[in-house]
């Protein structure tokens, strides 16, 4: 004998004791109904059945065959919101909270975080992905509601807990790298914050904002500011830079920025604060007498690596040569000059072509109507190859300087990170508050993907951090209740190799 379960063409279920001896004869139909739980619970009433009718002497067959029918009626009676992908709470969530996020006690925050880190979606995208995948119910206007609120409410703690995350890693803060990036929207109209201005990634129709970020060595987080579309992005390394420092109390570190930040009142301003510096230099912007001394050094910085000259304000100014950079610099000077020649030849260039923008430079007008290329000006140009520059009014040696700026790329991958794997661009938000939040969204999920790669490094897995958060997409759990069992319980499914050694290394 055994229990079966019928489903009619009403959605209830049946069930009944069936005996197979010569055929299928129902003995008893224990009951009917459409709630799960009651099923259970007449499926359990029908072996009880079964038991007392067998009696001790059928005893070990039926339990043989309870516990097939039990597993089988388990597997065919679970429901698809029985099964959750839980992979992302287990390696994001877990770290989430042993950063320190999980103080702010705010549930919504936390979801939102997490769905940054392990399906990076729109908010619309983000409520349907917490439904299906968690069992989360909200509405996007939830989401929305808890944006405007959370610039005012949660941003100073969540950057004062970055902030203290970095410090336990780093001990002592004495070097910062500092970058700017653009965020555009997909939108065309502009507002208070979001202007139409240089972008870098060639959305000049479209409004944008500046976000300015600061991080320690390896990349670590220390804090972010938020400016207007069309700021000048040299205008906002020195705001940035004393209200993070100010507001966290820690030593005047060495700060390293790129060559856009580069200009004369950044360097009286951080000499007049008294911040020691190592920024970009673009020699070939230097003054005529400063170009002629670097171009008279050249064999020397060939032989030996590198000369220091001293500019007028008192800085030291180290020009390095490498040779790798010298064919780069070749090569696509080659590409830029024989797409320009493309052009001339195409008679589309126009007098108001010749500007300094790229490689538009070596563009010259012939009398008044006819547009060259300058080959003196390509000429001139094969000096500068391979050459770099660095300002700094630092007491380091000069190889210190250069293997100090060499780590900016920490911070270009910082928003590579954002960009890419956290897909933090473009915005569809409008107003300040919910654009303001989903950078401080991003900024937090960041935050944990720097713990996530610490740790991968720390136990030298090869698993990448991409890698990661998609094993964490197959990990599934499953909730379910035992027949005489009081609440549900939650089980974690067998994980794969690797999913194993991702599990293993977070729960250290």
């Amino acid at each position: 004998m055994f229990v079966r379960k019928k489903l009619n063409k009403s959605g209830i279920v049946s069930v009944q004791v069936i005996d197979k001896h010569g055929g299928y004869r129902v003995v008893k139909t224990v009951g009917s109904s459409r709630d799960q739980k009651e099923i259970e619970q007449l499926v359990a009433d029908g072996w009880r059945f079964i038991d007392n009718r067998n009696g001790n002497q059928q005893g070990l067959i039926s339990l043989l065959n309870q516990d097939e029918q039990a597993v089988e009626t388990f597997l065919t009676t679970l429901p698809n919101s029985a099964v959750r992908t839980v992979g992302p709470e287990l390696i994001f969530g877990t770290l989430f909270d042993r950063i320190g996020f999980n103080s702010i006690k705010d549930n919504l925050f936390r979801h939102l975080v997490v769905a940054r880190l392990a399906f990076p979606l729109s908010k619309l995208k983000t409520v349907d992905y917490l439904y299906r995948y968690s069992g989360i119910t909200m509405s996007v206007d939830q989401v929305y509601r808890f944006l405007d609120r959370l610039q005012k409410k949660h941003k100073e703690t969540v950057e004062k807990i970055a902030f203290n995350y970095t410090k336990r890693h780093l001990k002592k803060i004495t070097v910062v790298f500092y970058d700017m990036t653009t965020l555009y929207f997909e939108a065309e109209d502009e507002d208070d914050l979001r202007k139409i201005g240089f972008s870098k990634d060639g959305k000049f129709q479209q409004p944008q904002i500046m976000v300015g970020l600061l991080v320690g060595e390896n990349g670590y987080p220390i804090g972010y500011d938020i400016f207007e579309g069309n700021t000048f992005e040299g205008h906002t390394l020195i705001p940035t830079l004393k209200k993070i420092q100010q507001k966290y109390v820690f030593d005047k570190p060495v700060v390293i920025a790129d060559a856009a930040l580069m200009n004369k009142d950044n360097i009286k301003d951080l000499s007049g604060e008294e911040y020691c510096f190592i920024l970009g230099a673009r020699i070939k912007n230097e003054t005529e007498s400063m170009k002629r001394k670097i171009l008279r050094q050249v064999k020397k910085i060939k032989e030996n690596g590198h000369c220091i000259l001293k500019r007028p304000d008192g800085t030291r100014l180290i020009v390095t040569y490498s040779e790798s950079r010298a064919k780069k610099d070749a090569h696509n000077r080659e590409k830029g000059v024989l797409k320009l020649k493309k052009r001339v030849k195409s008679g589309k260039l126009t007098k108001s072509n010749i500007n300094n923008k790229g490689y538009n430079k070596f563009l010259s007008l012939d009398g008044d109507i006819t547009v060259t290329v300058d080959e003196i000006k390509i000429k001139d140009d094969k000096k500068w190859d391979g050459l770099k520059g660095y300002i700094t009014n630092t007491r380091l040696q000069a190889k210190k300087v250069v293997e100090n700026y060499s780590h900016l790329w920490q911070i270009e991958k910082a928003f590579r990170i954002s960009k890419t794997d956290l897909q933090i661009r473009p915005i569809y938000h409008r107003g300040r508050e919910r654009i303001e939040a989903h950078v401080c969204i991003a900024f937090t999920a960041y935050t944990v993907y720097k713990e996530l790669e610490r740790l991968l490094k720390k136990n030298k897995s090869t698993i990448s951090l991409k890698r990661a958060s998609e094993l964490t997409h197959t990990m599934y759990g499953i909730e379910y209740k035992l027949p005489h069992g009081e609440g549900r319980k939650q089980a974690i499914l067998q994980m794969d190799k690797e999913q194993q050694e991702l599990y293993e290394i977070i729960h250290k």
